[in-house]
């Protein structure tokens, strides 16, 4: 039996010969060319046709016997009878028989990669300014971390999260909100997104209705819709998200996902009023409000309304937060605060389900809260975004465009500029791009039958001294496409 071809081709430089031998006698027999019951030759008879040493041979053959490929015995090495891999091409898809596609619900839930690249130019919205991170206070915290750490913290973290963790957000929560919350309750999650996913497994069934904000977050709705929920977008007005009757009596929800602090993107702020008629409706038609309190340690006119959650003791609310905004986006660290009948469920789900990690680091955002370094770091950005705000603000004034409002000052890292009918914000924000800028679409929030037509402008990665200029770039590429459209 000639076997020359197995060594025919050029060898990657890479990889050893013996692993290349492997490889493809490996893909001889499993795609058949090497047909079952074929007998090889000895070790020593392959490895001098082959010109190679016999312990080459030797290797790939243990190794494909170890596999079930190979079956040896006194009578020789043999080809074992396998199923038939089929043929692929080039792509590594089966010629003639496409890969299965995407579910339904993949294909509905999918959007545009996100980009790392362009959250660092400017009017990227949602970036924090990473390089006021205070690094030195941070190192020291890790480096207790890792000094006192047990081989527990090398492994999956405990139920719920670090206790350590836990309690310090309980205690920060009850200073800052005024929450009357216990550790127990606290849930450590892989940031906001994976507090989504929770809510979406524990506290609904697939085909029930979730409420989304319209226009909303639209990484909120891609998770729901994952989970198998049906989304439902409602619209939001001046007060925040506006349920109509219509609503309520035709698509009662399960599950309602709100922003109430600073509403995503449109930057509104709920109105108490609305705050309490809603607690009320979710708890009349026995639905779950998710309030992601989006944006509210930023806020800057005066202090932060009530949370929806610690309203009225038995609102159906969880409460989430993150450290992606304060702190870093690759911390991936976010919490749940759930009702005390619901947090030994939850608790135990974030065991079983997501098999959660990131002990060190848990441990180091407890030293650092109870240490008093995230208050600290708070007060420093807040002072800081305001300046930027009021910065982008006067050059906005200072250069007028075509905008017909700008929304969202009273917190957060962004402002909402709405745009005329006759300016389509997509050719806005193609045109922004070429100048360096990394504006986006309000209609890329928003979901049939409403329209909304703007951009958002995210300022929290931009210094005060380079803000005029950035906003003179928006204004040449407003001009530019509005001379397209015209």
């Amino acid at each position: 039996m000639d076997l020359t071809w197995l060594l025919a081709d050029p060898l990657p430089n890479a990889l050893p010969r013996q692993q290349v031998l492997y490889q493809r006698l490996r893909a001889a027999i499993l795609s058949a060319r090497l047909a079952p019951g074929t007998r090889l030759p000895a070790s020593r008879n392959l490895a001098t046709e082959l010109g190679i040493a016999r312990n080459t041979v030797l290797h790939a053959y243990e190794q494909l016997i170890a596999e079930g490929c190979l079956v040896a015995s006194r009578h020789g090495t043999r080809v074992a009878s396998l199923p038939v891999a089929p043929a692929l091409t080039g792509s590594g898809t089966p010629l003639g028989d496409p890969l299965p596609g995407l579910s339904q619900r993949g294909h509905l839930a999918l959007r545009p990669a996100a980009d790392s690249v362009r959250d660092t130019l400017p009017f990227a919205p949602g970036v924090p300014d990473v390089s006021a991170f205070p690094f030195r206070a941070w190192r020291g915290c890790l480096d207790r971390a890792w000094r006192e750490a047990t081989p527990r913290q090398l492994g999956y973290t405990a139920p719920g999260g670090e206790p350590a963790l836990r309690r310090a957000l309980a205690s920060y929560l009850s200073s800052a909100r005024g929450f009357a919350v216990q550790p127990e309750q606290v849930v450590i999650t892989a940031g906001t997104h994976g507090a989504f996913e929770l809510c979406a497994r524990l506290l609904a069934d697939a085909g029930d209705t979730v409420w989304l904000e319209n226009p909303g977050y639209p990484a909120a709705y891609t998770a729901f819709t994952l989970a198998g929920l049906e989304p439902w977008p409602v619209a939001v007005d001046g007060d925040g998200l506006a349920p109509t009757p219509a609503d309520w009596q035709h698509r009662p929800p399960r599950l309602i996902m709100v922003t109430p602090s600073h509403q995503y993107p449109t930057g509104a702020v709920m109105s108490l009023a609305r705050r309490l008629e809603l607690t009320a409706r979710a708890h009349e038609h026995r639905a779950w409000l998710l309030e992601d309190d989006y944006d509210s340690e930023f806020r800057r006119n005066g202090p932060a309304l009530p949370a929806l959650y610690g309203l009225h003791p038995a609102a159906p609310v969880l409460y989430a937060g993150t450290f992606s905004k304060t702190l870093y986006p690759a911390l991936r660290l976010g919490y749940l605060i759930v009702p005390r009948a619901l947090a030994d469920t939850f608790v135990r789900a974030t065991a079983e389900a997501t098999r959660p990690g990131h002990g060190i680091e848990q441990m180091a955002l407890a030293d650092f809260i109870e240490h008093g370094h995230y208050t600290t770091h708070l007060r420093r950005m807040r002072r800081r975004y305001a300046a930027r705000q009021q910065a982008l603000l006067a050059a906005l004034a200072r250069h007028p465009g075509a905008e017909t409002a700008i929304t969202g000052g009273d917190a957060g890292l962004h402002l909402t500029l709405w745009l005329p009918p006759d300016l389509d914000d997509r050719a806005v924000c193609a045109a922004a791009e070429t100048q360096g800028l990394a504006v986006r679409p309000l209609s890329r929030y928003t979901h049939p039958p409403r329209k909304c037509n703007g951009m958002l402008l995210g300022y929290g990665n931009i210094d005060v001294p380079h803000m005029d200029g950035a906003v003179r770039r928006l204004r040449l590429a407003m001009r530019h496409a509005a001379g397209h459209s015209a």
